[in-house]
């Protein structure tokens, strides 16, 4: 039996609330689609040999690594039930806390990737989070997290009143602020777009709204002397060790 972290939040970081689609085995396809379509023009397969998935849920970032030919590849998650689903799957997913096991574990990854957003972390925690995982990097090696955009005018205020454990929201600037100090380099922060599921003609719609937002949220924050340039829900981020 795990116990739990002394945390700000008292709870499991990144998993306290399950967000995940009420059908499990269709959101296997959409999140693949999600993933591969956002994430891994940042991040590529042939730079994988050993990847650490944490908050893999039901393993949806798992299935897909399994599918593009990765072949060492471990998921952890605090929520048995959702290991139950990746388990099921014949997906290598395990039971375990992520502060736990990242500074019990000797083992040493190309990629980590934090499925959950850090904004479930006090800005303390998130630190110590960032740097348990660079200690789990090889040289090289790359952490990939995603965070709530407190830059978007109309997503980023109820971000933060969305769940009970939500603390923070950042911007490409903070978020690169927090993973320099977190001893990483290389950051690069990059949009996580919503409206990419192409095989729907209702996303083109969405995508060409989404710009004309964009468009005026830039401009809006140009006349108040901000630089901001990225205005998704959410952004992500890849930095190396």
């Amino acid at each position: 039996m795990h116990e739990k972290p002394e945390l700000t939040a008292l709870m499991e970081p990144f998993d306290s609330f399950w967000e995940a689609p009420a059908d499990i085995e269709k959101g296997y396809g959409r999140f693949s689609k999600f993933y591969s379509r956002n994430y891994f023009k940042q991040i590529t397969p042939k730079t994988m040999d050993n990847v650490l998935v944490i908050s893999c849920g039901p393993g949806y970032m798992l299935a897909l690594l399994k599918d593009m030919g990765v072949e060492q590849v471990l998921g952890i998650d605090s929520r048995p039930e959702k290991v139950a689903h990746a388990q099921k799957k014949n997906l290598n997913a395990q039971v375990a806390y992520a502060f736990e096991f990242l500074e019990k574990s000797d083992e040493q990854y190309d990629v980590i990737i934090a499925e959950q957003e850090i904004n479930h972390l006090t800005k303390e925690e998130i630190v110590t989070f960032l740097k348990l995982c660079r200690n789990r990097l090889k040289d090289g090696g790359r952490i990939v997290v995603h965070s709530l955009n407190g830059a978007n005018p109309i997503t980023g205020p109820e971000a933060l009143a969305q769940n009970v454990d939500h603390y923070n929201t950042f911007t490409e600037y903070s978020l690169k602020q927090l993973l320099e100090h977190s001893r990483y380099r290389e950051m690069t922060v990059f949009p996580l777009q919503l409206y990419i599921f192409y095989e729907n003609p209702l996303n083109i719609i969405g995508r060409s709204v989404d710009w004309i937002f964009n468009m005026i949220f830039k401009i809006c924050f140009k006349f108040y002397g901000k630089s901001n340039n990225i205005f998704s829900k959410k952004i992500g981020a890849v930095a190396v060790k």
